[in-house]
């Protein structure tokens, strides 16, 4: 029998906070039952499997992070609404990061679908919109930003900038502002230099 108060959703958000105290490839359900007090078998009462729960971090983190970088673009537009797309990822990652690791988790593609992943893509677009980029560019323009963004961000948290001269924030302002102008200036794909 199931205990009471432990349900799927109490389940996701204790492991989700496991994940940033330990990391998330450290979040077992065992790890979790402990957390919460129960034995491992009433963890599978509500999920069916250890995959199950990261899929389930997995996607309250990406749910997370749409909702806040859809607040911090509300107004904004071309460098502003790129940095603050940037500066929510980072921030977040700051803040929550296993639950950014898990952001990262490969989900099938119908869970990817249906995730807040396509929103984050969609956001992206729409910042893009300032820029003025036609297909295909701007395609290519969503895969560089969220690479440089996340592969930024990925090497920051893996203490990859620590021991360099040059501070980490004065890097990342760099990066955003080499950014917005290759968007500003990228030729056209109709132009003589495409």
């Amino acid at each position: 029998m199931a205990r009471a108060g432990i349900n799927a959703a109490r389940l996701t958000q204790t492991a989700a906070e496991l994940a940033d105290e330990i990391g998330f490839d450290q979040v077992t359900g065992s790890a979790v039952a402990r957390r919460l007090g129960i034995k491992d078998p009433s963890l599978y009462a509500h999920i069916a499997n250890a995959r199950e729960l990261k899929v389930r971090v997995a996607l309250l983190a990406l749910e997370e992070m749409a909702d806040q970088a859809a607040a911090a673009l509300a107004g904004r537009a071309g460098k502003d609404a790129l940095v603050a797309l940037a500066n929510t990822y980072r921030d977040y990652a700051k803040k929550h990061p296993g639950r950014y690791t898990a952001s990262r988790f490969e989900l099938d593609a119908q869970t990817a679908a249906a995730s807040a992943g396509p929103r984050h893509a969609e956001m992206t677009r729409a910042l893009l919109r300032g820029y003025d980029l036609p297909e295909p560019d701007q395609t290519d323009a969503v895969r560089l930003l969220g690479s440089t963004f996340h592969g930024y961000v990925s090497l920051e948290m893996a203490g990859s900038f620590r021991h360099t001269p040059r501070d980490a924030d004065a890097s990342w302002a760099w990066t955003l502002d080499t950014l917005d102008f290759a968007l500003r200036n990228h030729p056209r794909r109709d132009s003589p230099q495409a």
